[in-house]
């Protein structure tokens, strides 16, 4: 049986019970702390965490609720989340798609069929409306909302559920947009172009009419999760909720505005958007690990704020990976599989590491029958929903495992023919993508290295060249400002060195692989990737991070003639062509640092809670 928890409470109660969750007494502000702690548990494959002594408020605080694989399928009430993928395969298996249309319908018929709609509920006292806040009573500065990171703009709602309606159907969309809080009753609505709940609020602005909006804060794990997934647009994302409870998601309406909600929320924010007015939101420290420029977006307005007698402030940070969403991502990658194998047949498994932050890098394996099939495939990617934001695709044949990383790189470095191999264009980026000079639009590259066929150009040398890697120190002597370098993989056929360098000036990265390059010691170096100082050039996973933020790919990547390959991941300058405000990395301060360090080792070894 699955489990479906009718509230937040059961799973908290589910998580103590597999000792997956700390009880932290110890008094803590949610300006900075809460996330410093956070982020080492996260980082130390920790435990959730529920802050009961919280500086200044009544309510705890529950944050890494699914910051890990037990926690998230614990979440969805399934022991591995292959068993929602593997109920969406039955159904397809059953009514295989004959045209487009049915492979587009595929989501809605599935989900209907499943006899577990949203159902509207009319109890006397529902539990989310147990407390109404209305007219002066509104504060929102009641609730233990976190500061996450040193240069945000403010204080962030981050895990919202927020409900609108379609004006012309009257279609629910539930999405995650963060909240930034501007006072009592206000708050910034982020949310970016491409979203459900923009496309509603653009309906309601040419209309000339009021947008309401209802966010939940802290729903059951199935409707916060239901709320990030990439549904098409028009399906309800309450579908999704109840397929994967196997249990209906009830409803009830909200006091002061036409929307129904979870009757089971902890807190319930009612209210609508201004059509008129939009407010500086941000700046925030994002899940690309750098803080998201300050925009101008709606204002949120609230007109009543209704709880739980005894609520739960549900909460995450988002910041360099890895953190909590990095297990909600891989989760959807999973449960989605399936209805990407039914678009596209030679589809045969998908990553999205970590490293890419979701929308930088998508890895896929497919079983080829036909030339040039990969790239036929990255084109479909680029047009389809949320894919259309992977900056980097990376196709490889079924038998090389895509969650793999490193075997993946090394078979890239034996593999890859730069001349053929390679696909780039440009198209839509995510918001969030600051490689390019300009927002929402840049260069996108695709990887093909699935093997060649009948049908296609072949100048691959399949056989590993073994060869005796280079002196590091003779490569760098002559290069001023280098801070660190190192050859990961000596026994490949294209050989990488990552480099770092302090850099200080325009096109330093160019220079800097080019002197090496006239150097006689770089025999057999084909690649260099340049990054700034300030990182470990032998963490893999820190270089994969910093590569897939900071590259735009048609211009930071330079081939030569002789076949060597440049790849610039160092900040860019203005000289360099970039015309936008590079972006921080998110660190914190030393403050909050030492004052963690304080009590760190006595939380570490704390039981069910710590005084």
């Amino acid at each position: 049986m699955r489990a479906a928890y009718n509230c937040l409470h059961e799973f908290i109660s589910r998580l103590e019970w597999e000792n997956e969750l700390l009880r932290i007494t110890h008094p803590v502000s949610p300006i900075l702390e809460i996330t410093e702690i956070a982020d080492r548990f996260i980082k130390e494959d920790g435990k959730a965490l529920l802050f009961e002594n919280v500086e200044g408020y009544k309510a705890p605080v529950l944050i890494n609720a699914y910051a890990s694989s037990k926690r998230m399928s614990m979440a969805l009430g399934v022991e591995s989340l292959a068993e929602i993928a593997a109920d969406i395969q039955r159904f397809i298996n059953l009514t295989p798609p004959e045209s487009l249309w049915d492979k587009l319908s595929l989501l809605t018929k599935l989900f209907e069929f499943t006899k577990f709609p949203p159902k509207i509920i009319k109890p006397k006292i529902p539990p989310c409306q147990e407390v109404v806040l209305t007219g002066d009573n509104i504060d929102l500065y009641k609730l233990p909302i976190l500061q996450c990171w040193p240069k945000d703009g403010g204080r962030f709602i981050t895990f919202p559920v927020v409900f609108t309606k379609n004006l012309e159907n009257g279609r629910r969309n539930i999405g995650m947009y963060r909240l930034h809080v501007y006072d009592e009753k206000t708050t910034g609505m982020h949310w970016h172009i491409h979203k459900d709940g923009a496309a509603n609020y653009h309906e309601y602005k040419a209309a000339g009419k009021r947008m309401p909006v209802a966010v939940a804060i802290g729903t059951d794990p199935a409707v916060t999760f239901a709320s990030t997934a990439p549904l098409p647009p028009g399906i309800d994302e309450l579908l999704l909720a109840g397929f994967i409870r196997k249990k209906n998601v009830e409803l009830v309406k909200c006091k002061t505005i036409d929307i129904e909600v979870p009757a089971t929320a902890e807190y319930v924010l009612e209210g609508y958007v201004d059509l008129e007015e939009s407010r500086i939101e941000g700046p925030f420290g994002d899940h690309t690990g750098y803080y998201s420029e300050a925009a101008a977006y709606p204002v949120f307005h609230l007109s009543a704020i209704t709880h739980r007698r005894n609520p739960v402030y549900f909460t995450t940070i988002v910041g360099k990976p890895p953190m909590e969403d990095c297990f909600m991502v891989h989760a959807t990658s999973t449960i989605f599989l399936p209805l990407l194998k039914a678009q596209h047949p030679e589809v045969v498994d998908m990553d999205l590491p970590q490293e890419g932050t979701f929308h930088n890098c998508s890895i896929i394996s497919i079983k080829k029958w036909y030339p040039y099939q990969a790239r036929k495939l990255m084109n479909a990617l680029w047009g389809l929903g949320q894919m259309s934001f992977s900056k980097m695709l990376l196709i490889t044949d079924n038998d090389v495992d895509v969650h793999n990383h490193k075997l993946l790189v090394k078979h890239l470095l034996n593999t890859l023919d730069p001349k053929l191999d390679l696909l780039f264009t440009e198209w839509v980026l995510d918001v969030l993508d600051h490689s390019a000079s300009q927002p929402l639009y840049g260069s996108k590259l695709g990887l093909d290295l699935t093997r060649s066929i009948p049908g296609e150009c072949d100048s691959r040398e399949q056989e590993t060249i073994h060869a005796p890697p280079p002196n590091i120190e003779a490569l760098t002597e002559s290069v001023p400002d280098v801070t660190g370098a190192y050859i990961p993989f000596p026994d490949t056929k294209l050989k990488l060195l990552l480099l770092a360098i302090n850099k200080s000036k325009p096109f330093q990265a160019k220079e800097a692989a080019e002197t090496i390059w006239d150097n006689d010691s770089s025999v057999g170096i084909d690649i260099i990737l340049v990054l700034d100082h300030g990182g470990d050039v032998h963490d893999l996973s820190y270089v994969a991070w910093k590569m897939f933020n900071n590259v735009n790919p048609n211009k930071d990547l330079t081939f030569y003639e002789n076949g060597k390959i440049l790849i610039d991941v160092t900040k860019k300058y203005k000289a360099e062509g970039y015309i936008r405000d590079w972006p921080e990395e998110i660190e914190m301060d030393h403050e909050t640092i030492a004052k963690v360090d304080a009590y760190w080792k006595v939380l570490k070894k704390a039981p069910p809670g710590i005084k």
